[in-house]
């Protein structure tokens, strides 16, 4: 059983929204929309996994991040670890780097349905957290 270890960054801006990116066609969990992170490699923190895959992904870097919510979820192929980051300050402006799709949501808007699974008590947090 492969496990993965996930650093996922929850941009945040003022106005309370979020800044969301959506999967590759090819990607496991194709289409959904999804928080910018990825893949912890060997020898790096997650701290550090997260600062490299925002400028990879989404061309910022995060000024300030604080861990968010850390939790394990199981798929029938793989076992992941998510970190999940709340990023409140950065330099750059946010954009689909790998030319994925990517847009500002409104935090009381976004719908867990929209994301894999594991992201669903993310969300939920998020809703209650001003």
């Amino acid at each position: 059983m492969k496990i993965l270890q996930i650093a996922v960054g929850i941009i945040r801006n003022k106005q309370n929204e979020i800044f969301i990116t959506q999967r590759a066609a090819d990607a496991h969990m194709a289409n959904k929309l999804e928080f910018p992170g990825g893949k912890i490699e060997a020898g790096e923190t997650p701290e550090q996994a997260l600062i490299r895959e925002l400028q990879e992904e989404v061309g910022i870097t995060p000024v300030n991040a604080t861990l968010f919510e850390k939790l394990e979820y199981q798929f029938p192929d793989r076992h992941i670890m998510l970190w999940f980051w709340l990023v409140e300050s950065w330099k750059g402006e946010p954009w689909g780097k790998e030319g994925q799709p990517g847009e500002w949501i409104a935090a009381e808007v976004l719908n867990a349905e929209d994301f894999p699974p594991a992201n669903e008590p993310v969300i939920a947090k998020l809703m209650q957290t001003p």
